[in-house]
Formats: C-alpha cells, sequence, structure tokens
C-alpha cells in the first residue's frame, strides 16, 4: 500500500534511540533542551518548548493566549485540534470561509473583525503553504488582536508575527519524535509559563528543603520524552533533505499530472508541502468514494483533508453552522479536494504509478 505519507526512519534515528535508551535518562532529561534549543535556531524563535502532541501545543497556547468567553477566528479547513483547543479554554470559535489556496480568506477575516469584537486569529498554515505574514501583521496591528500560528503542516523560519506558533511531530509530518510537539514564542514571559504548564504546573523550589516544589498553576503532564527528544535531534539534521525531497516531488507531480487534475496552488518553493492537495470535479460525494475505494484497490492509501469542522456533529449540537451560503469556497473543496502520496521516500517509480492509477480510475467512473 503507497500511503499519503509517512515517516522516514534510518539507522541513525534508530541509534539515537538506543544510545538514549542506555543513558541514564529517559525523560525530563538532557536531550530534551538540547532538542528545544536546536528547534528555536532553525524555527528562528528565542524560547521552544516540547510537548507530548501537537494537540498539547495548542491547549498549552490557547492556556497562555484566551480568556474564558473570548472570540476566536479561525479555519474550517483544519484537524479537530486547531478549534477544539479555543473550546478547551471555553472561549468561542468563530469560522471564517477559506481562499482558493486552502487558507483561511484574511480579507473575510477582516471583514469579521470589523464587525465583531474579536481577540484572537488562529491561523494555519495548511498544507505547508505560508501565511501572509505582512497581512497579519496588518490586521494584528489594526486591530489589537492576538496571533496563533497553527504550524503542524509547515516547519521554517517565521518572522516576528505570531505571539505563539505551535508544530506538530507525528510520524507523518516533516520530522518525528514518534509522537510530540512544540511551541515557540518570543516572550520570556509566555515561555515560562508554558514550562510549568507542561509540568503539572509546578517549578522546583529548594530554598528551604532539598525537596520542594510547588504548584502554582493547574498544569498537565505533557513532557516530551528524551528519548523522544533523540529522535527528533536525529531527523532535524535531515530536515533539509527531507524538505527537498518533498519539493522535487510536487514539481514531478505538477509536470506529469493531467490537466483534469488541478494542483490546490501554483508551485510555492517557501511551502513546506506536508500535503500535496489536488482538486477535481467529482460530480458527487458518492462518485468521490467510489474513486477513493478503486484507489485503495490498487494499493493507493489517498486521504482527504479536512472534513470542515463546523460540519462535525459536535460542533453542530453546539450551534455551530457549516452552510453553501456562508462557506462556498469550503463548501466545494470539500467536494473536489484530495491529497496525494507524499514523503521523503517516496520514489519516482510509485509515482508514475500513482498518476497512471488516478487517470485510469478518474476515466472509468
Amino acid at each position: 500500500m503507497i500511503p499519503y505519507g509517512k515517516q522516514t526512519i534510518d539507522e541513525e534515528d534508530i541509534n539515537a534511540v538506543v544510545e538514549t535508551l542506555k543513558s541514564d535518562y529517559l525523560t525530563t532529561g538532557p536531550k530534551v533542551k538540547e532538542f528545544e534549543k536546536e528547534l528555536a535556531q532553525k524555527l528562528n524563535f528565542k524560547f521552544v518548548v516540547v510537548v507530548s502532541s501537537g494537540t498539547a501545543a495548542l491547549h498549552l497556547a490557547s492556556i497562555c493566549l484566551l480568556n474564558q468567553g473570548d472570540k476566536v477566528i479561525t479555519t474550517p479547513n483544519s484537524f479537530l485540534s486547531t478549534s477544539n483547543s479555543i473550546l478547551y479554554q471555553k472561549a468561542k470559535p468563530v469560522f471564517v470561509d477559506i481562499s482558493e489556496n486552502g487558507l483561511i480568506d484574511l480579507d473575510l477575516v477582516e471583514q469579521k473583525l470589523q464587525k465583531e469584537n474579536i481577540q484572537a486569529l488562529y491561523l494555519v498554515s495548511f498544507s505547508g503553504h505560508p501565511i501572509d505574514d505582512k497581512k497579519v501583521k496588518y490586521l494584528k496591528e489594526k486591530y489589537g488582536v492576538k496571533v496563533l500560528y497553527d504550524n503542524a503542516h509547515f516547519i521554517g523560519k517565521d518572522k516576528e508575527v505570531c505571539d505563539i506558533a505551535t508544530y506538530s511531530f507525528h510520524p507523518v509530518k516533516h520530522i518525528t519524535t514518534f509522537e510530540g510537539g512544540a511551541i515557540a514564542t518570543n516572550s520570556e514571559k509566555i515561555y515560562k509559563k508554558l514550562l510549568m504548564l507542561r509540568n503539572h504546573g509546578m517549578y522546583k523550589d529548594n530554598s528551604m528543603y532539598p525537596w520542594e516544589y510547588k504548584m502554582v498553576e493547574l498544569g498537565y503532564n505533557y513532557r516530551l520524552t528524551d528519548v523522544a527528544c533523540a529522535m527528533g535531534l536525529s531527523q532535524l539534521k535531515k530536515l533539509d533533505y527531507f524538505q527537498n525531497r518533498r519539493h522535487e516531488i510536487v514539481k514531478y507531480y505538477h509536470k506529469n499530472l493531467p490537466k483534469f487534475i488541478t494542483p490546490l496552488y501554483d508551485y510555492n518553493e517557501n511551502s513546506s508541502y506536508h500535503l500535496f492537495v489536488v482538486r477535481y470535479s467529482f460530480k458527487d460525494f458518492e462518485q468521490k468514494a467510489k474513486f477513493f475505494n478503486e484507489m485503495r484497490k490498487k494499493g493507493i492509501a489517498l486521504q482527504y483533508h479536512y472534513i470542515p469542522i463546523n460540519s462535525q456533529p459536535f460542533y453542530q449540537k453546539k450551534g455551530y453552522k457549516f452552510s453553501k451560503k456562508e462557506f462556498p469556497k469550503m463548501n466545494k473543496y470539500y467536494l473536489e479536494a484530495f491529497s496525494l502520496p507524499i514523503y521523503p521516500s517516496l520514489i519516482q517509480k510509485e509515482q508514475n504509478y500513482v498518476i497512471e492509477s488516478l487517470v485510469e480510475v478518474l476515466n472509468s467512473i
């Protein structure tokens, strides 16, 4: 089976993990700080805190940024964690339709900011496409909103626009720590709070007794192990290679896909290309489902990213609306889009088979 994405693990990664398994520290040891330091340099942020998942990163970031009752503009085109993290803080997601490139429409965001009292923007670098920093900076300064970049799909150097950026190291992402994530910020105040929140809301205080610790926040056990950080450090060394391979794969798709299959956006050298999303004019969801099933029979596991968050039963029950009228581009995207296989170890022979199978199946259904 050719999946839409998967991890790339080599002997160097395995050896790094084994070496840490043989060390004195499996968790809360030196590899954690080392990984955080390397990430901060790579991502161009002053501070990074690694955590147990990308969802944990969003959760802790939301504690730092949001208050109960805050309204937060976000996109329907993301995984559930993005808006769920807003709800964790008893704040309210405000969904805005997407642009043709799959990202939230920042012009519609400004229209919403003009009409409602909004406290924050949660913006997703969908598929790896970078967010328009200049436009976001303008919105932040004009309307006084806090900004979070959900960079689960993007890894690279951010400008100093967002208050917090979050990352995911799930196996299908650019680098993996098995599960894992990170929170990046330039605020020392936020950084110190994140360190406590990650570790039960406590800090060590040996001023009176050598065993003493103090809990000052309601925190969580969101720590990432030394074993996972050892994997992350090893993977990080190969990030440039991984990115180059993704771009090579994307260029080949652009060159060889038939004209009736349209890439989500023109080739972008600044995209991280976690996903390679294309569009096709399916008649209805039944035809799209048949296409997915026929491709699976050929050994190709396509995927779709994402079911509109505000169409989910939980969100519908809570009164959120998803309609063709209010979200025309997201609705059209939902019917047309799907993700093709992309990962560093995908070879050209497999890519050719995917392309040939696409043409054969789409011409037969």
